[in-house]
């Protein structure tokens, strides 16, 4: 995959356009104020009632009604949850979209499954940052960025690449690596990603390893700290220098530990299992799924949520890291 980079863009591109951001969520208000101190001409989309509306106000940023902004913006970015993207997209985005204008999205999830379905003549393109919000506005505003992805899904104007370019480019990703990829691609991949490993993977391996060792007799403390704790250590090492940075970086004892013994918890079962929970995103099953569970009233979703806040694991962790103050300096999320 080929990277691009500032010197690929060209911000002329957006010196003429309106940019209406729907939603002030997490990646929403990075987008917004990104764009805003790149000099784009930015406005938000979020209604009189929206708990975010007073803190896109106090960050300079001009507020509008979501319908008056997709009216306003040549492009219209639509940064809202994906359970509430197709409604809001139906009532308040596709009434002012206009041939030649520019639908995007940060994630292709309700444009892939065809959840949201744009009229002919809208060129429609992907700019998705690979990491959260509070981490592209952070990067962004100490002249860093993080790498991103660009993908067109519909261009009847030809110039969608390099307007998703400029906007990338804009929000800080042309400093760290812009790629370009597919709406498919990058949905499938993404839902797989947070699901079987940074997510779903990652945050049942941990608890599991925590309880093996509490059932085991050990103290919380030292199940927390080998389990959780010391696993943002082990992910830096990975991050700076790939698998092998870290077994170079760790004791030979740990090293030939996860060689011959993360297989025993990671087997053909398990890969069995990513399989077919890729399959299922595939088909459309998980996308249907979550939508159904959102619309139903989400009792499935709440009970699994406060079953995992309510976990012994996240008590001893805000008793540990009150030891530890200055983790709170530099934080990516900083209200929750």
């Amino acid at each position: 995959m080929k990277a691009y980079y500032d010197a690929d863009a060209n911000p002329s591109l957006l010196s003429d356009k309106k940019v209406a951001i729907i939603g002030y969520g997490s990646q929403g208000h990075a987008h917004a104020l990104n764009l805003k101190d790149s000099g784009v001409n930015v406005r938000v989309g979020l209604r009189s009632d929206s708990k975010s509306k007073p803190r896109a106000e106090q960050a300079g940023l001009t507020v509008m009604d979501p319908k008056d902004a997709a009216e306003w913006g040549d492009i219209v970015m639509l940064l809202v949850p994906d359970e509430h993207a197709p409604r809001i997209y139906a009532e308040d985005i596709q009434p002012g979209l206009k041939a030649g204008k520019y639908l995007a999205v940060a994630h292709g999830f309700g444009i892939h499954f065809k959840k949201i379905v744009p009229p002919q003549g809208v060129n429609v393109f992907l700019v998705a940052p690979k990491a959260p919000g509070h981490t592209v506005r952070r990067e962004y505003a100490g002249g860093r960025g993080v790498p991103m992805l660009i993908a067109v899904n519909e261009d009847p104007t030809g110039d969608s690449k390099q307007v998703a370019l400029a906007y990338a480019s804009a929000i800080g990703g042309g400093r760290a690596g812009i790629l370009e990829t597919s709406i498919k691609e990058e949905t499938e991949t993404d839902l797989f990603g947070e699901q079987a490993v940074l997510c779903g993977g990652m945050s049942a391996l941990i608890t599991a390893g925590y309880e093996t060792l509490v059932e085991a007799g050990y103290a919380p403390e030292m199940a927390y700290f080998e389990c959780l704790h010391e696993l943002k250590l082990i992910i830096d090492l990975i991050y700076e220098g790939g698998i092998g940075n870290m077994r170079y970086s760790v004791s030979n004892t740990a090293e030939y530990g996860d060689l011959t013994r993360g297989p025993r918890v990671v087997t053909d079962a398990t890969k069995k299992a990513m399989k077919e929970i890729l399959g299922e995103i595939q088909s459309g099953k998980f996308a249907d799924e979550f939508l159904e569970e959102c619309a139903s009233g989400r009792k499935k979703f709440n009970a699994l949520e406060k079953a995992g806040e309510d976990h012994p694991i996240e008590d001893v962790g805000r008793k540990l890291r009150a030891m530890m103050p200055w983790m709170k300096d530099n934080r990516a999320v900083t209200e929750r």
